[in-house]
């Protein structure tokens, strides 16, 4: 079977150098992997700097890199330092702000909330910049088509897909969470078919699960959304819909305020594109709720 992010996901023409990284990482050799890890990691100082510096600075011949280049699908690999010019070209500032470490800068409840407020911009303003409009529009369609939806988080990502499930079921009945609430993980997946969807979200440290998941709803041919926050998630091999959003915090854990940025919108396509019945649901499910008495009245 093909990989899926190479044929609806990842396209050879991005401008993106972690989305090239992520839809061929698998495929790469252990030399590349670790050239690949460095530039991904340090692409100032490869827009900044000459390849014989790269190669001192990373411990990686200059052969091994030019090679990496052309795994990636660039010509040269100064076709590939021109994308991380164009990729650092306004974010210097940013990438300074989120060096300083936590201890000595955050020493105060305004130093703390602007060190994660500008953080959260940061990431929202560069997923904005980075995310590939034709992608999110055909996930957000095989969102709609599908027969059904299963949404899947685990460790910090947990609150994450249940808020989604709780937007979703506004408008929608085929939308479920797996491995919650008593709710067995395996159940899930043994019902999913070629007509479903499963939508999976997880930042470092990996979920083993997730990843499980992802790989065996692939096997059996459903479509695969995966949101994560780096190109060496070994989820994202297994996506059909890979997003790599940005998550950077000075705090010791990710940001996921993107990902709920990403999310949101989502739903709000899928409203948006959907028919009349969508709203019709959404009054009788609020007509419902106040019949139940679930909201305070004044």
């Amino acid at each position: 079977m093909n990989n899926p992010c190479q044929v609806e996901g990842f396209v050879n023409n991005t401008d993106r150098l972690q989305e090239r990284v992520a839809g061929n990482y698998a495929d790469l050799s252990v030399k590349l992997r670790e050239a690949a890890d460095f530039v991904v990691a340090n692409e100032m100082d490869v827009a900044a700097r000459s390849l014989r510096s790269i190669s001192s600075a990373s411990g990686v011949s200059p052969a091994t890199l030019s090679r990496l280049a052309r795994a990636l699908g660039y010509e040269t690999y100064e076709e590939l330092r021109e994308v991380c010019r164009k990729s650092v070209g306004g974010r210097t500032s940013s990438f300074s702000e989120r060096a300083q470490r936590l201890k000595t800068t955050a020493n105060s409840v305004d130093s703390m909330y602007e060190l994660q407020a500008t953080a959260c911009i940061s990431n929202i303003s560069g997923l904005a910049d980075s995310l590939d409009k034709h992608r999110l529009q055909n996930t957000v369609t095989a969102l709609g088509d599908a027969r059904s939806v299963v949404l899947f988080g685990a460790f910090g990502s947990t609150g994450i897909v249940e808020y989604m499930a709780y937007l979703a079921n506004y408008f929608s009945t085929n939308w479920t969470l797996a491995g919650r609430m008593g709710a067995s993980l395996g159940a899930s997946l043994a019902s999913l078919t070629p007509a479903d969807v499963l939508l999976v979200i997880t930042k470092r440290p990996y979920a083993d699960r997730a990843v499980r998941a992802t790989q065996a709803a692939q096997d059996i041919g459903a479509k695969t959304i995966v949101i994560s926050d780096s190109h060496t998630c070994p989820a994202i091999k297994y996506a059909t819909f890979p997003f790599i959003v940005p998550s950077d915090s000075p705090q010791f854990f990710s940001s996921y305020a993107a990902t709920l940025a990403l999310m949101e919108s989502m739903i709000a396509m899928l409203v948006a594109q959907s028919g009349e019945g969508t709203s019709d649901r959404i009054r009788e499910v609020e007509r419902r709720n106040q019949d139940l008495g679930d909201f305070w009245v004044d």
